[in-house]
């Protein structure tokens, strides 16, 4: 796990390590704390969920998925931005994401895209 004493601070969830890293770097360049987590599960017994700006999850990861875990968020901070991030396109395809409590971003996504979706889903601009 990264932990830094930016601003907003961000979690971020993922499997494959390759895109924790990338996801981690990339967020530390423009300025936001980051706690990184190879599983849900991690992130859950980090107790961090109370310190979070926003947290950013993949969906297909094993014991827990992103779903499950967007859920158990939901149920103790409602209004926490959320970035469920998916390289399975074809298994999950949301009719409109102004219908979702969450925001999607398909796998690859650019670090434009990260970020700008970043800033939009947290109630103050940066």
């Amino acid at each position: 796990m990264t932990d830094s004493s930016a601003e907003a601070c961000v979690a971020v969830v993922d499997d494959d390590r390759r895109v924790l890293e990338s996801l981690g770097s990339l967020l530390e360049s423009a300025d936001y704390g980051v706690h990184l987590f190879d599983s849900a599960v991690s992130m859950l017994e980090s107790r961090c969920l109370a310190r979070i700006a926003c947290l950013i999850s993949d969906i297909d990861m094993p014991v827990m998925d992103g779903f499950e875990l967007l859920r158990i968020v939901r149920a103790q901070r409602p209004d926490l931005p959320v970035i469920l991030i998916t390289g399975q396109s074809n298994k999950f395809n949301p009719p409109s994401p102004s219908d979702l409590p969450f925001r999607l971003l398909k796998k690859p996504f650019s670090a434009t895209d990260m970020l700008a979706t970043i800033r939009d889903a947290l109630p103050t601009r940066r």
